[in-house]
């Protein structure tokens, strides 16, 4: 499952979205232990600011600049970022992750 790493940020104007992004979470976890026995795990990704065409729309230069800048990696996440945890957790490698929220965001959240 896809959630948002605002469900930690607690940033103001965001609370609708975070609160149904939250759920999602909830909902992982609960799934992960309902299908016991069954061999399919529940994960949610949450991304931080990612590089797309939707993260820029309507967001000034100052902006942009002012959240690479709150990242301790100093930079936005790129689309691959969350693509190879989705490959990882689909694939063998992953089977014993169950139940998690991994945020996938550079330090933006901590």
């Amino acid at each position: 499952m896809i959630t948002t790493s605002l469900v930690g940020a607690l940033m103001p104007g965001y609370a609708a979205y975070a609160a149904s992004k939250a759920a999602v979470e909830m909902m992982a976890k609960i799934l992960a232990k309902e299908l016991k026995g069954t061999a399919i795990t529940v994960n949610c990704i949450a991304p931080g600011p990612v590089a797309t065409e939707l993260f820029f729309a309507g967001k000034s230069e100052e902006t942009i600049k002012r959240i690479e800048d709150a990242s301790p990696l100093g930079r936005l996440g790129e689309p691959k970022d969350v693509s190879q945890l989705v490959g990882f957790l689909a694939g063998d490698a992953g089977e014993l992750v169950n139940g998690q929220v991994i945020r996938v965001n550079g330090g933006f959240v901590i």
